[in-house]
């Protein structure tokens, strides 16, 4: 069965999915600051809310669907979490966000919001377990910390916190798709039916969040690759509440393998190319190391922009969670994107596209090293390489948050007897 990827890009591509099946009728839903939560309760607790378990969103265009949320989690994967999760007699809140592209800590208020609303509403003294799925564990992390560090928020008293394939390290979004989304924005961004997709996809690469978690980040085509001001803000927020919350057992899970061994994706190869109405001679190359020419893109009867990195490892090809986003014909990935937008715009893609790439690193969701590290992408990860207390990677590099048996028997275990 193919997992659909929980809440990562939402509806981007042309044609794409826009709308979910309604979930179960809430128990209870909380309007909080910045966002609203979805209360159900186990059946094993009498609808109380006994052992709460806070199941943050991630990473999308604007607000939450707590709808599409609980499909991702329950129905659309291989393994129904919510379910399980009652079945081990705990109750579960899905929390989502106004704006998920808004900054990490404006999102965290929203957190702490509904962490005091579950222990004022909480029957009995079980500890709470709060996480989230990509992003959200990020903004999770952070809450928590928050929590820890400031007098004058009341205790979390969370007993466990888990992060399912978060970019801990930083996400990559590759240099050659950020500089093709922009460059066709800046030029057809007006046109009818593409210009929509094309003005919210470059405003996704460019919102508070998205540069937040991002590693490399560039604002338009020909700009440099570096780490954007907002991570450089985020990361020390992060170290003055102390990087991580320091009394919850601290648990995660990568979609890629620990074993170092990659995707499959060779470096400085070319993913898509195209040729047609509206560009010319226009490719995209998956990450190279050293000096590496990774777009060349050209308006059709334009000037040549030549896209250059300098120093980036070749991280496409590293094991981990793969970029996929919704398509018109399924999901697909970061170079599978662009050539649908190459489509969408007149010209006649090269059918031997390069689909996919890395998007969360194994060590980045487990917090195993950095990830500007060649030899680090690419090395067997062990125990105590890890920031978390424990974790867990996939036996295979599959689509970022799949919601896969092997990972959620492996989270709900977690947090059942942690």
């Amino acid at each position: 069965m193919s997992a659909l990827v929980v809440d990562v890009w939402g509806p981007v591509a042309p044609g794409a999915r826009s709308s979910f099946s309604p979930a179960p009728e809430p128990h209870d839903e909380w309007a909080l600051t910045g966002g609203t939560a979805w209360v159900y309760f186990s059946p094993l607790n009498r609808r109380q809310l006994v052992r709460p378990v806070i199941l943050s969103d991630g990473f999308s265009s604007g607000s939450t669907s707590l709808d599409q949320l609980w499909q991702g989690l329950e129905e659309n994967g291989d393994y129904r979490f919510i379910s399980e999760l009652h079945a081990a007699g705990r109750d579960v809140i899905i929390l989502g966000y106004t704006d998920r592209t808004a900054s990490i800590t404006a999102n965290a208020d929203t957190v702490i919001d509904c962490i005091r609303r579950a222990n004022s509403e909480r029957v009995g003294r079980a500890k709470l377990a709060v996480g989230g799925f990509s992003m959200g564990g990020l903004v999770t992390r952070y809450a928590l910390a928050k929590m820890e560090q400031d007098p004058s928020i009341p205790d979390h008293e969370t007993g466990i916190y888990f992060s399912y394939d978060t970019p801990h390290q930083g996400a990559w979004f590759p240099i050659a798709l950020q500089a093709f989304t922009h460059f066709a924005t800046d030029n057809w961004g007006d046109r009818d039916g593409i210009g929509p997709v094309l003005r919210q996809f470059s405003g996704l690469l460019n919102s508070p969040a998205a540069k937040q978690m991002a590693r490399w980040h560039i604002g338009k085509a020909d700009a440099t690759p570096k780490q954007a001001p907002e991570r450089t803000v985020f990361l020390k927020a992060l170290e003055e509440v102390g990087g991580w919350p320091q009394n919850p057992r601290k648990v995660g899970v990568a979609n890629g393998v620990d074993t170092g061994s990659g995707n499959g994706i060779k470096a400085g190869v070319t993913a898509v190319k195209c040729d047609g109405d509206t560009l010319h001679d226009t490719w995209l190359n998956t990450q190279a190391q050293g000096e590496a020419e990774v777009a060349r893109l050209r308006k059709t009867g334009g000037e040549r922009v030549s896209v250059r990195t300098s120093g980036l490892p070749d991280i496409d090809g590293a094991p981990g969670g793969l970029f996929t986003a919704p398509s018109p014909a399924g999901d697909t990935g970061s170079f599978g994107l662009a050539a649908a937008l190459m489509g969408s715009l007149g010209n006649t893609v090269d059918p031997d596209v390069t689909t996919t790439s890395c998007f969360i690193p194994s060590i980045s969701a487990i917090a195993a090293g950095d990830i500007n590290d060649p030899k680090a992408l690419y090395r067997a990860i062990t125990p105590d390489n890890s920031a978390l207390d424990t974790f867990a990677c996939a036996s295979r590099n599959e689509g970022h948050t799949a919601m896969t048996e092997e990972l959620g028997t492996w989270i709900v275990n977690e947090i059942v007897n942690g």
